[in-house]
């Protein structure tokens, strides 16, 4: 039977304390090999990639909705939590409107070459620190048919809560993992066969359209942080800088539309 829980300072209630404190969760979550999946549908996605569970944490009207994953993690011996609105508000620091919870073990990262194996199209997002532009780059990058997504090390968490909210689950569908050291990565990449390009704002840069009517075989397209755009060693150490045409007197998109318009013009 799930555990009814009534004090939001429980201790087996740890992996979700304070959920809305960016700062709090980037030194709680990786070092305790954990992530937070919020939603049904993201919760099954986790589950369907093969993720394990460390908890459940829900109100009591989804103990219908999620009857089977209750089902299965009881046999399994996966602790499910129930509690009032106001006690998972007090614990998490939110309104739980999505129905639930799951602490979930972080998956092992896998290796570039391992990434990478097969891939043609791919994108790399150079020190993109805002979660939300993380999570729907992955979401493009999964109905557009990219083959992976890179991270460089500061770029933000693909695994925060709100990433994978807005990615609707597919950062567990599309293969990635961190390139690291960056941009010296440019060079690992190439040896694995890519041709690598930068989407910036340059006096040399080609058209996408151009690219994308000779495309290489393997590429791999580095998008830049929201601020500043790539660095200009990145810029500097591509095999091709590409740009967006662009009308209306506007120079730039937000980086996850450019990474779509992007992923959609080079699919293979």
């Amino acid at each position: 039977m799930p555990t009814v829980v009534q004090d939001p300072r429980d201790p087996r209630l740890e992996d979700y304390v304070g959920l809305t404190d960016v700062a709090l969760r980037r030194r709680l979550e990786p070092a305790g090999g954990l992530y937070v999946a919020e939603s049904e549908k993201v919760i099954r996605r986790a589950l369907g990639a093969g993720h394990r569970p460390r908890s459940f944490l829900m109100a009591r009207r989804w103990l219908t909705d999620l009857a089977d994953v209750v089902a299965d993690a009881e046999a399994a011996g996966v602790p499910v939590y129930v509690g009032e609105h106001d006690v998972i508000e007090r614990l998490t620091g939110f309104h739980l409107h999505r129905g639930a919870l799951a602490a979930m073990h972080r998956p092992t990262l896998p290796s570039l070459a391992d990434v990478l194996d097969g891939a043609r199209r791919v994108l790399v997002l150079e020190d993109v620190v805002d979660h939300t532009n993380v999570g729907a780059v992955f979401r493009s990058a999964a109905a557009l048919g990219t083959d992976a997504v890179l991270v460089t090390p500061r770029c933000a968490d693909p695994l925060y809560r709100r990433s994978v909210r807005v990615s609707m689950g597919t950062v567990f569908q599309v293969p990635w993992t961190r390139v690291d050291p960056w941009p010296a990565g440019i060079e690992a990449l190439r040896a694995l066969g890519f041709h690598v390009a930068a989407l910036a704002l340059a006096h040399d840069a080609v058209g996408l359209d151009a690219l994308a009517a000779d495309p290489p075989e393997r590429l791999a397209l580095v998008l830049g942080t929201e601020g500043d755009g790539l660095s200009r060693r990145t810029v500097a150490g591509v095999d091709t800088v590409v740009r967006i045409p662009m009308a209306g007197g506007v120079d730039s998109l937000n980086v996850a539309a450019a990474g779509a318009v992007a992923a959609w013009a080079l699919r293979p």
